[in-house]
C-alpha cells in the first residue's frame, strides 16, 4: 500500500466511525414518536448497536484474511450504503406495525431497533478490522497500526455524535440525514474501488 492509499483507508475508517455514531444518535429521534425517549429506549438502541458491531468486527476480521483488497473494502461501503437506505424508507411502517403488536415499549423498542439497525451496523462494523488488515504490512507494527486506526475511527465517532446532534438535526429532517449518510458511504465505496483500479492500471503500465 502506498502512502496515499493508507491515507485514504484512514479517511474511510474515520468516515465510517462518523456514520455509525450519527446513525445511532438519530435512532433515538426515529423511535421517539412511537416508543418515547426514556432510558430503556436508549438502552435498546445501544444494545443493538453494540451487538451488531461485535458481529461486524468478527465478520470483518474473517473476511480480511481472504485475499484482502481495496476493491473488496469499497464493496463493504457500498453494501453498507444499501443497507442504511431502508432506515429512511421503511422506518415508519415497521415501527407502526411493531407498536401495534407489542404493548411493552421496552421490547417494542428493542425489536424496532433490531429491525432497523442490526444489519446495516453489522456491515459498518466490518470496516474497522478490514482497515487494519489493509494497513498492516508486518506483525511488528500491527499494534501501532491498530491503535492509530481505532484512534481515527473513534475520533470520527466523536465528531459524528457532536456534529449530528449540534448541527445536522437543526438543519435537516432525520430522513434527509440518513439518506446523506447512505449516499456518502456509497460514494466512499466507489472512491476506494476507483483508486484500486487506477493503481492496478499504473502497475500494468509500468
Amino acid at each position: 500500500m502506498t502512502l496515499k492509499t493508507n491515507a485514504l483507508i484512514y479517511f474511510l475508517a474515520f468516515s465510517s466511525g462518523f456514520s455509525i455514531m450519527g446513525i445511532e444518535l438519530l435512532g433515538g429521534r426515529i423511535l421517539a414518536p412511537f416508543f418515547g425517549s426514556s432510558v430503556h429506549i436508549w438502552g435498546s438502541i445501544i444494545t443493538v448497536f453494540m451487538l451488531s458491531l461485535s458481529f461486524g468486527y468478527l465478520l470483518g476480521g474473517k473476511l480480511s484474511i481472504r485475499q484482502p483488497s481495496l476493491t473488496k473494502y469499497g464493496l463493504i461501503f457500498l453494501v453498507a450504503s444499501i443497507m442504511v437506505l431502508p432506515i429512511a424508507l421503511f422506518a415508519q411502517p415497521i415501527m407502526a406495525y411493531i407498536f401495534s403488536h407489542i404493548e411493552d415499549s421496552r421490547y417494542g423498542s428493542l425489536l424496532a431497533s433490531t429491525a432497523l439497525f442490526f444489519v446495516p451496523t453489522i456491515i459498518l462494523g466490518m470496516i474497522s478490522p478490514y482497515s487494519v488488515r489493509l494497513l498492516v504490512t508486518d506483525s511488528e507494527h500491527s499494534g501501532q497500526v491498530a491503535g492509530g486506526l481505532y484512534f481515527v475511527s473513534t475520533l470520527g465517532s466523536a465528531l459524528g455524535t457532536i456534529i449530528t446532534s449540534f448541527y445536522m438535526v437543526l438543519a435537516f429532517d432525520v430522513n434527509t440525514i440518513i439518506l446523506g449518510f447512505a449516499t456518502t458511504l456509497g460514494l466512499l465505496g466507489l472512491l476506494a474501488i476507483g483508486v484500486n483500479q487506477l493503481a492496478n492500471k499504473e502497475k500494468h503500465n509500468v
